[in-house]
């Protein structure tokens, strides 16, 4: 069971462009999959549809898709969390 605080930051991950699916699966070990199904229920059903049609393809979201040059992107509150 993945507590409110971690949802939150997994959602958080997933609507940052540049945080690809890998990072999610490292520090949670959740799937690209699971990750799509738990947008899906702590989403609005049109937030959903935005997001899965920005992500759909984007390079950054795959870490294998994507150059190096582009490094890991870190927010600034991300330093934060513990």
């Amino acid at each position: 069971m993945i507590s409110a605080s971690d949802r939150s930051r997994i959602v958080e991950m997933a609507w940052e462009d540049r945080t690809p699916f890998e990072a999610i699966r490292r520090d949670y070990g959740l799937t690209e999959p699971q990750v799509i199904t738990l947008m899906r229920t702590e989403l609005k059903p049109r937030s959903f549809r935005l997001w899965r049609a920005r992500v759909s393809g984007r390079k950054t979201k795959h870490q294998a898709k994507r150059g190096y040059a582009v490094g890991r992107f870190c927010c600034p509150t991300q330093k934060n969390r513990g």
